[in-house]
């Protein structure tokens, strides 16, 4: 993999006023985590084994603990986890996994485990020791949370859970899941519930490993009367989407940035190729036509890091809610992105389809990035509904 790491990301956007001095030094960081041995030999016929020696990397250079907070949710600075995922996809897709499953599979954690789930185990995610994972969607319970069918019942001073999650990022390979399961409070999505579930809780198991086209460690999980403490649940008893939702909300500017991170990628490729190519006397780029796509990537790009930034800002400094801004990042960072690398394809040409060139690794990346984390679909339908319950408010005002 020596030749992704040949270019480096763009940093002027760190000029612009979403970032202070700390946000530059984070950056130096990260450029120097994506130069060293641990991300330039990233072995990708083995994603397991990869997964596991980027965490720990990642954990031994000290990025890790931005992903966590044991201080609760004011602890995590947003726009250091989109830099990060935007330097990491930049260089290598599954970096970019690995430091983000941190993050979302503890997230909850973060924001509402008690004092002693988030000593247990923040520490050793943070320091790449633990591998974490999120578990809420299920075969016919992804965009529709409430159609959740796992379950969760109290016993005394435990809970017993039974059901599946599917589509669980770093299932197989995780040492601690948040698992969301129906508890009952009420029908819908009030009546789901969040716990802290350990790989070897006897109950658990994975019962199938599951292969994409931008490979990672993904499986289903079961749980079969696995018996839990109590004292695992997150937050109270029915609050188990709100916690996902707020979970959500921290890390989906972060899908936007890493789709940011593959654009940019897509774009120095493009320009490189474009400027060696020869075609009709000159280059690929001296012809009109492959300038105005240029145009078109660089704008988009901008358009998505602006967005993306904007959202991230809004939540680290003004403390603000982000549901409606994150989800305006997160569909236009991925759908830009999808143009921008379609479009990188299309100057390499036949070269743009083969397999091992970064490009065509690009293009298998992003369109994961449509999908997880809320479909561009669901996105449309967030922003629209926040929009709706503020002009209703002021309807009332």
């Amino acid at each position: 993999m020596a030749a992704s790491t040949a270019r480096a990301v763009s940093r002027e956007h760190l000029a612009w006023p979403f970032f202070d001095a700390s946000h530059a030094e984070w950056a130096v960081r990260l450029d120097g985590f994506v130069a060293s041995p641990a991300a330039t030999g990233i072995d990708h016929q083995d994603v397991d084994g990869a997964c596991r020696r980027l965490v720990r990397s990642l954990g031994e250079a000290g990025l890790l603990e931005a992903t966590v907070s044991l201080e609760g949710h004011d602890g995590i600075d947003s726009r250091k986890i989109c830099l990060a995922r935007e330097t990491l996809a930049f260089h290598d897709g599954l970096a970019d996994f690995a430091f983000a499953m941190q993050g979302l599979g503890t997230g909850a954690v973060s924001l509402v485990g008690s004092r002693e789930l988030r000593q247990a185990i923040l520490p050793k995610v943070g320091r790449g020791e633990w591998i974490s994972a999120f578990a809420l969607s299920e075969k016919h319970a992804g965009s529709d949370v409430a159609a959740m069918t796992c379950a969760a019942r109290p016993d005394g001073d435990h809970y017993v859970l039974d059901g599946e999650k599917t589509w669980i990022s770093n299932g197989g390979i995780a040492d601690v899941y948040t698992v969301f399961a129906r508890t009952g409070e009420a029908p819908g999505t009030r009546g789901i519930s969040a716990f802290v579930i350990f790989a070897d809780d006897p109950g658990f198991s994975i019962t199938e490993r599951i292969d994409v086209i931008a490979p990672h460690p993904l499986a289903t999980i079961r749980f079969d009367n696995c018996r839990i403490p109590a004292l695992r649940l997150l937050g109270n008893a029915g609050e188990g989407f709100k916690i996902a939702m707020r979970t959500l909300d921290i890390f989906r500017s972060s899908v936007a940035a890493a789709a940011l991170g593959f654009a940019r990628r897509a774009l120095a490729e493009a320009l490189a190729y474009g400027q060696d190519r020869p075609m009709f006397g000159a280059t690929l780029a001296d012809l009109q036509l492959t300038q105005a796509s240029l145009g078109d990537m660089a704008t988009a790009i901008d358009a998505a890091a602006l967005l993306t930034y904007r959202a991230a800002w809004r939540r680290d400094v003004q403390k603000l809610p982000t549901t409606r801004e994150a989800a305006m990042a997160k569909m236009t960072a991925t759908e830009n992105a999808q143009t921008v690398i379609d479009r990188a394809v299309q100057m390499f040409g036949g070269r743009g389809v083969r397999s091992g060139e970064i490009v065509e690794r690009l293009y298998r990346e992003i369109r994961a990035l449509r999908i997880y984390e809320g479909a561009t679909e669901v996105q449309k339908l967030i922003v629209a509904r926040e929009l709706l319950k503020e002009n209703a408010q002021q309807g009332k005002s």
